[in-house]
């Protein structure tokens, strides 16, 4: 799918509201109602737009503890690739998983109530995972940006 600039001042729109009444986003990105409503389905259907979400505090819900977590696999572990994807859907401290390049495997996004909890959640979840080798955790002392933007420059968008 080809986006131009219009599409692109769509989407940021929405990363920004995803509430964004039909009207408002027309007049934000110079459209006619119909006329964005349609871009907007075109964006959905073509699979640019993968849905709406809520995002949420996780301080005010307790999660107080934020990680990024690096895991080295064995090799010799028969499956190990399969066996840990499937076990990271039980684990809910788990928010963003990634497959890296590096020195390590995969890098975790993780939330916990607190430290005892993250401890927890590393010594009686992560390590007894078959198959992990050496798990790194840097803490989030203080997130600067968490933002997905997308922007014209980075997407070379048609003019």
């Amino acid at each position: 799918m080809n986006l131009d600039v219009i599409d692109l001042k769509i989407l940021k729109a929405l990363q920004r509201d995803g509430r964004i009444s039909n009207l408002k986003l027309a007049e934000q990105v110079c459209l006619s109602p119909s006329a964005c409503l349609r871009r907007v389905g075109m964006l959905e259907e073509g699979g640019i737009i993968r849905g709406y979400t809520a995002q949420l505090d996780a301080g005010l819900l307790g999660l107080e503890v934020e990680a990024f977590v690096m895991i080295t696999m064995r090799r010799d572990v028969d499956r190990w690739h399969e066996q840990f994807v499937a076990a990271l859907g039980d684990l809910d401290e788990v928010i963003g998983s990634h497959v890296v390049t590096g020195e390590a495997n995969y890098l975790l996004r993780v939330r916990t109530r607190n430290l005892k909890h993250y401890s927890d959640f590393v010594l009686e979840k992560l390590y007894k995972m078959p198959g992990v080798l050496d798990i790194r955790s840097y803490m989030v002392l203080q997130t600067i940006s968490d933002s997905a933007f997308i922007g014209e420059q980075s997407l070379g968008a048609k003019r």
